[in-house]
């Protein structure tokens, strides 16, 4: 059985079949409801097949998600930045503990990754193809 669940909430596409969730595109967006989707993931045992776009808080899913539940399709692409916020006024901010606590929870390959291409910033860095491939294995 397969269902379509567009999670306006957290901006994310997520695909659900037996044992599996399938990330469609996700730009990402605030932290918590990232968080609570991946504790029930990890907790109910499925796997992850990313199969689009995951960017910024969807890639939380590294850290909460056992590696050997995630595989990656050609269409599979991370996006990673610093941590910011926005404050009153609209404006944005960096957090740098933030940023440094969810770069030392990535698995070590991809925090290695991370820092050969300078580190967090606010720059995204996009991780895919056969670099991506080589942290995580192809979905079969």
């Amino acid at each position: 059985m397969k269902m379509i669940v567009a999670a306006a909430a957290f901006c994310a596409t997520i695909s659900c079949a037996q044992a599996e969730i399938r990330i469609l595109a996700s730009p990402g967006g605030q932290v918590g409801p990232f968080i609570e989707l991946f504790d029930k993931v990890r907790a109910s045992g499925e796997r992850v097949v990313i199969d689009g776009p995951c960017l910024s808080a969807c890639t939380l899913v590294l850290s909460m998600v056992p590696n050997d539940r995630i595989c990656v399709t050609r269409r599979a692409v991370l996006g990673f930045h610093a941590a910011r916020s926005i404050d009153r006024r609209g404006r944005l901010y960096a957090e740098p503990e933030a940023s440094e606590a969810v770069l030392e929870a990535y698995p070590a390959p991809v925090r290695g990754w991370i820092i050969r291409r300078g580190g967090l910033t606010s720059r995204l860095l996009l991780l895919r193809g056969r670099e991506l491939a080589g942290i995580y294995p192809r979905c079969r």
